[in-house]
């Protein structure tokens, strides 16, 4: 990947509960949002079309329009291919995933038009389709590239075989993986998931990086509070630490949108773990040692 599409900071934020903050209605109000957090040094945003039905992307491309200059900023992910059910014209109203050529013409251009950007840095196959005709779906990721509207493809939630079926119908690299990781779902560590994505050359992305909160539960979160005192961090950012201590880097994609949850994060943007406090982590985790 070029540099310009290489994560270049210490998590993404993700937008999938932007269209839930009321406060956020007020353009104005998420574009002084969106600036200060460009102004920090976090310039990376995770969106999918299926977020808050398209407000998401919309919300986001609204304050944007109200703020020209943080355009040429700001680097956005989305994803696309899921159809949820109210949006199913057929009989049945079904959510099913669609990764056919046109509809995913469609959903790269919807949301360059809802962001309001020149360019997709990074776009995402959402779900993998167990009717994915790879000719169709890659010659789509591959027109994109080539028209300019998407800088770099790759997939989220995908098996091995999944992507790597894509890709040999690619004439250009998937370039990112975007899964589940935290301390509260490690396995994709210990089953070969987490290796094939390295070896495969995609950058890790990971998605609910703690764990929707549960990291903050039980023996495991008495662990990381005392941890984060000794360390003069707080629990989240040593969470985040432990997934950056990983060979590859993965780059966590948080959800928060609370400035102080935000402000705290980055200051334990640099912690780094030595490999004893690291296994001692996972060992609370898992709640057994490892073998």
């Amino acid at each position: 990947m070029s540099d310009d599409l290489v994560f270049d900071s210490p998590f993404i934020l993700g937008m999938m509960r932007l269209h839930e903050r009321p406060e956020f209605d007020d353009v104005e109000k998420f574009a002084d949002w969106l600036e200060a957090r460009v102004d920090q040094g976090l310039h990376w945003f995770d969106h999918a079309d299926s977020y808050g039905n398209h407000l998401g992307e919309q919300r986001f491309g609204e304050a944007l329009a109200r703020r020209p200059s943080l355009k040429s900023r700001v680097r956005v992910v989305t994803k696309g291919n899921i159809i949820l059910p109210h949006r199913d014209t057929s009989p049945f109203g079904v959510k099913h995933y669609d990764t056919s050529e046109r509809h995913l013409t469609q959903v790269i251009d919807g949301s360059l038009s809802r962001l309001g950007v020149d360019r997709l840095d990074h776009f995402l196959l959402h779900r993998p389709d167990p009717l994915m005709d790879t000719e169709a779906t890659a010659r789509a990721l591959d027109d994109a590239i080539a028209a300019g509207k998407v800088g770099a493809v790759g997939v989220s939630n995908f098996l091995p075989e999944q992507w790597r079926r894509l890709q040999a119908a690619m004439h250009n690299r998937l370039g990112v993986h975007q899964l589940e990781l935290s301390l509260a779902h490690p396995d994709a560590l210990f089953d070969g998931f987490y290796d094939a994505i390295l070896a495969d050359g995609l950058a890790p992305m990971a998605w609910s990086p703690l764990g929707g909160g549960s990291v903050f539960e039980d023996v495991l979160g008495t662990a990381l509070s005392r941890l984060a005192e000794q360390l003069n961090s707080t629990t989240a950012g040593l969470a985040l630490a432990w997934l950056r201590r990983l060979p590859g880097k993965p780059v966590p994609v948080t959800g928060t949108l609370n400035e102080r949850r935000i402000d705290n994060l980055l200051l334990s943007g640099n912690l780094e773990l030595d490999r004893p406090t690291w296994f001692a982590l996972l060992e609370e985790a898992r709640s057994h040692r490892v073998p």
